[in-house]
């Protein structure tokens, strides 16, 4: 499906179709910023709704809270059941971020409990962006945090196709590289295993896996199952695409011009620290950041790699990071839910995450190059958007 296709019993009365016709002629005509303004009950979803389906571009809507985005969510589903509607928020059910307090000397590690429901919901919004046009992503300000590259994302996808030469080793080896595991016991999202000529993937944004069939190096037949009962749902699939398991995802080229960057990096911020006389700073950093690269070189990934993604990435120190926004076309929609909360929120977010990195890179915890982990800041959270709608029953100035 590559068209949106608006499925409701309703048609637009009263404001609604005036406000739906003067938004969409003022995107067709270029206008980068216009206001929704309709009290509480008026429907302004469903004039949302309208306006995606005149304007067929790909969209996000952006709530200031999972509960609300949760509710959005649904009711685009029941719009637009036959196109990818999904759920970008948080996926912390519990988040401690990394900190150091040094009037009391107290550093606080990162301690979270993901939400396994929400990541596969998080790589569901983000392989549709990279495979379909009629995408709707309901997400909250956790849009505007970082992700990894959308190329390297794109690059590492496993494509196969009925009848390809393949060899065993190589698919599983591809599998390993793009995060995921081996288990032919506790068979889960982001796993695979293998029996006898048979190689079952389970992808880690889908609820489905797909068993491979081989003769020989030949892919004979791929079906989808279901994972607690083992029918097939799809018996005869011709092409399937497997994305990675995790957004920050990069090559092993990519990771070993990363190592040497982030080693030449160490080496300018430890004479830094010394001709500071921080001697303690430099050595908590060097061990620290010398047994991250080890991680790195050994399994492709370490705890808080997320603070090294400008390494990974290869950009120059200052720039913003990759995030959602970035997976979307260029001629994309925004429109920003609730307006008067939902920009102020999008505006705070930066200064909160500089202020708590800078304190751990003064006192040797991280290198300079974590404060570019870091969520846009408003002036580059604008210039990506582009045409933008804003819906509030109470809009602020802005």
């Amino acid at each position: 499906m590559t068209k949106f296709e608006l499925t409701s019993p309703f048609k637009p009365c009263g404001d609604q179709k005036q406000a739906i016709d003067k938004l969409v002629d003022g995107l067709k005509k270029g206008l980068m910023r216009q206001t929704l303004l309709g009290v509480t009950g008026s429907g302004k979803t469903f004039t949302m709704a309208n306006v995606i389906a005149n304007i067929q571009r790909p969209t996000i809507v952006i709530s200031h809270n999972k509960t609300l985005a949760a509710q959005l969510y649904s009711e685009f589903k029941d719009f637009f059941p036959h196109n990818a509607v999904e759920y970008f928020v948080s996926y912390y059910d519990y988040y401690q971020p990394e900190a150091y307090v040094p009037q009391a000397d107290i550093y606080i590690e990162k301690d979270a409990s993901i939400n396994d429901n929400i990541d596969r919901l998080r790589l569901s919004a983000t392989s549709s962006l990279m495979s379909r046009q009629d995408v709707i992503i309901v997400a909250s300000v956790s849009c505007i945090y970082g992700l990894g590259s959308p190329e390297e994302y794109g690059e590492l996808l496993l494509f196969l196709k009925k009848a390809d030469i393949v060899k065993r080793s190589d698919l599983l080896s591809h599998l390993v590289n793009i995060h995921y595991t081996r288990n032919d016991i506790d068979f889960k999202r982001a796993c695979f295993r293998v029996r006898g000529d048979t190689v079952d993937i389970f992808p880690a944004y889908k609820e489905t896996f797909f068993r491979i069939y081989f003769f020989g190096d030949q892919i004979e037949k791929i079906s989808e199952h279901n994972p607690v009962t083992g029918n097939a749902l799809a018996d005869s699939i011709e092409r399937i695409a497997i994305y990675p398991a995790k957004h920050f995802v990069t090559t092993q080229d990519s990771i070993e011009t990363a190592l040497k960057s982030i080693e030449t990096e160490l080496e300018e911020r430890l004479k830094e620290l010394k001709a500071q006389n921080k001697l303690l700073e430099a050595q908590r950093l060097e061990s620290r950041t010398h047994y991250d690269m080890e991680m790195l070189r050994e399994m492709g990934y370490c705890n808080g790699i997320e603070n090294y993604s400008r390494h990974l990435s290869a950009r120059p120190p200052g720039s913003r990071p990759y995030c959602l926004l970035d997976y979307f076309p260029e001629d994309f929609l925004t429109i920003i839910d609730e307006s008067h909360v939902t920009l102020p929120q999008l505006r705070g977010m930066y200064n909160g995450d500089q202020s708590r990195k800078q304190v751990l890179v003064d006192y040797g915890f991280r290198l300079p190059s974590a404060l570019d982990n870091r969520p846009l800041n408003f002036e580059e959270f604008m210039d990506i958007v582009h045409q933008a709608v804003f819906v509030s029953a109470t809009p602020s100035d802005y």
